[in-house]
């Protein structure tokens, strides 16, 4: 149909370019595999394969393909990528109307995934990922505290629910403590105990939760000289250590 609109169909590549004519006849000479398969034809005739202007053809689906040799063969993927920057299979369709390349699938993507101009136009969109900040942590015993309340438990004759949990970053020492509530005040009245005990951490690390939100839990590691780290609540204190902790409790 005369107003098929030309956009839609695949863009022939047309290797007619002289220089391009000259060097695929320049290699297929240098190319070892290509030149046995032109001896044997000197000898054997073929109905699948003949040359023209010294360069060699294979009849494939009605086509006439040129053999591509494996020196150019990464060159000639290039050519018709850079037509449309197209992707991968149109890439391959575009390469397969005139050259007969081996294992031209993995040829291709390994081309599209180094062409310069794909790269820019795939960047990422969207937030940016960020960085990580670790948490620095010294090599001494019970200089950071990880806290964190586990509960709701089944409850106890004084109606203890809950345990407040001190684990040692270093030694992984553990101390727990019954609770009753979750507030600021059952975790300063125990971290006191664990004060009269063992004195004060460097630092403590706890989620955003609201018992280490509030201003007395801040006034208090201000008092005392304490550096208070939070980290995400949906990301609950020393996850790897804590939770194997929690579930190793819940299933004794």
């Amino acid at each position: 149909m005369k107003h098929v609109d030309a956009l839609s169909r695949y863009p022939v590549m047309m290797i007619v370019d002289d220089t391009i004519t000259a060097r695929l006849k320049k290699a297929q000479l240098e190319d070892e595999n290509i030149c046995s398969l032109k001896q044997l034809l000197n000898s054997n005739e073929s109905q699948e394969y003949f040359s023209r202007n010294e360069i060699l053809y294979k009849f494939v689906g009605g086509r006439e393909l040129i053999i591509a040799p494996s020196d150019m063969q990464t060159e000639l993927v290039k050519l018709a990528h850079e037509k449309g920057h197209f992707s991968a299979a149109k890439t391959e369709e575009v390469v397969k109307q005139e050259s007969l390349i081996p294992n031209l699938d993995n040829l291709t993507r390994k081309v599209i995934a180094n062409c310069v101009p794909c790269i820019l136009s795939n960047k990422k969109s969207g937030r940016k990922e960020g960085y990580l900040n670790p948490i620095p942590k010294e090599d001494v015993p019970l200089s950071t505290y990880h806290v964190d309340f586990i509960g709701p438990l089944p409850s106890t004759n004084k109606r203890y629910q809950h345990i407040f949990t001190v684990i040692d970053a270093f030694t992984k020492f553990s101390r727990l403590y019954p609770v009753k509530t979750v507030y600021t005040r059952d975790a300063l009245d125990k971290l006191k105990l664990q004060q009269k005990a063992f004195g004060n951490p460097l630092r403590i690390i706890s989620y955003r939760g609201s018992a280490f939100t509030f201003k007395a839990f801040n006034d208090y590691c201000t008092e005392e000289g304490i550096q208070h780290l939070q980290i995400a609540t949906g990301v609950r204190v020393e996850t790897g250590k804590l939770r194997e902790f929690i579930v190793h409790l819940y299933q004794s």
